[in-house]
């Protein structure tokens, strides 16, 4: 069964590196196809967007189909965008390669969660989602970076090659490790039957948690080095308490789920920790110099990193089998929304005010929704079984 997994962990670094490998070197070497600084918000908003339409699309077709031919399907498809850019450069391809990776990999990525789920116990999904957000917090740590050496060495279609080739390379091992997992009878849903079960507390709760981590992360990543540059700090600085941010919630995650499966962290215990943490972190990036900086890049990710593998680990056991793929698409939509009005909530505050009463503003709604994600009583249990 391990063999089965890496793959799928292969897959979760993919969507992360895809994502983020591309968006940090656009600005700076797109220069050919981004124009405008309007132009640059498009072509970021395309991988995006195209994931909050359609991860829950493709979560329901994987759910009726399997989950196995809709993680094969969007990898070789993610190839395809990333080749087509590599093969023809010009904005309109750019476009279109950036639009096309984004579909695809709202097929893969919510396909790799459910089989993730599928293929093990639920007395293990603790520590198998807790590798998987490892393998992308990685994605998400070296996309930047590697993303701009090669660009650098050979401009955005060399990028776009490697990502191709990884895509290749990362369904193929799928389809030679992953075993076919059969869709299983589903009794008839309507909408209202889908709209009950989606707006019940196990879905609500661990999926706020979830895009409240996004939204954290996003604004992390984006706003630390801007508060570490105005209080004068190099890119070197800025650059290492984002990495120190990266690196806190991939080191969190696989420990977090050992200790979800263990029985030693419970998910109301786990959510809210994580939540509070998470809010602590951004309290302390209105702190001015360094000091703030790192404490807040460090609380924000192990703050998300507990969130993340438990957040996963309940929906799976509150979760009919035959529905997993629906349930993880569209808690994945909720974290693009967190991914997306995050950072803009941020922004808002900070073009009003400033960016310390943005940080402050997005503290405070953590740990508001911390209460809120409460599970009512006796639903606080280790989750060890279906």
């Amino acid at each position: 069964m391990k063999r089965a997994m890496w793959p799928l962990y292969a897959a979760g670094f993919t969507t992360a590196f895809g994502a983020h490998g591309i968006a940090a070197n656009l600005g700076g070497f797109g220069s050919d196809a981004v124009t405008s600084l309007l132009v640059l918000g498009g072509l970021l908003a395309l991988y995006d967007g195209a994931e909050v339409l359609l991860k829950p699309v493709f979560g329901t077709l994987a759910d009726r189909v399997g989950a196995r031919p809709v993680l094969l399907g969007g990898l070789v498809a993610f190839a395809v965008a990333s080749a087509l850019y590599a093969a023809m450069p010009g904005p309109g391809w750019l476009w279109a390669a950036r639009l096309g990776q984004g579909a695809a990999a709202s097929a893969f990525s919510p396909s790799a969660s459910a089989l993730v789920a599928r293929l093990n116990p639920a007395a293990k999904h603790g520590r198998a989602f807790g590798s998987y957000g490892f393998c992308k917090s990685i994605g998400y740590t070296l996309g930047p970076l590697l993303g701009g050496v090669l660009v650098w060495a050979g401009g955005l279609q060399l990028l776009f090659a490697v990502m191709a080739v990884l895509g290749v390379a990362v369904a193929a091992w799928a389809a030679t490790a992953v075993p076919h997992v059969p869709p299983l009878p589903r009794r008839r849903q309507t909408v209202v039957d889908l709209a009950r079960r989606l707006k019940s507390r196990a879905f609500l709760a661990p999926t706020a948690a979830l895009a409240g981590a996004t939204a954290a992360l996003s604004v992390g990543v984006g706003f630390l080095p801007v508060s570490g540059a105005a209080a004068g700090l190099g890119t070197v600085a800025t650059g290492a308490a984002v990495s120190v941010l990266a690196a806190c919630a991939a080191v969190v995650q696989p420990a977090t789920g050992r200790a979800l499966d263990a029985g030693r962290l419970t998910t109301r215990t786990g959510l809210t920790a994580g939540l509070l943490i998470t809010a602590a972190g951004l309290a302390c990036a209105t702190i001015p110099g360094l000091t703030g900086v790192l404490a807040g890049a460090a609380l924000i990710g192990i703050g998300t990193g507990l969130i993340t593998p438990v957040g996963f680990a309940a929906l799976a056991a509150s979760t009919p089998q035959e529905r997993l793929g629906q349930t993880m698409g569209s808690a994945e939509l909720g974290r693009e929304l967190g991914d997306a009005g995050g950072p803009l909530l941020v922004a808002a505050i900070a073009t009003l005010t400033a960016l310390t009463y943005g940080f402050a503003a997005i503290a405070m709604l953590l740990a508001v929704l911390a209460l809120a994600t409460r599970p009512r009583a006796g639903a606080d249990q280790p989750v060890t079984s279906r």
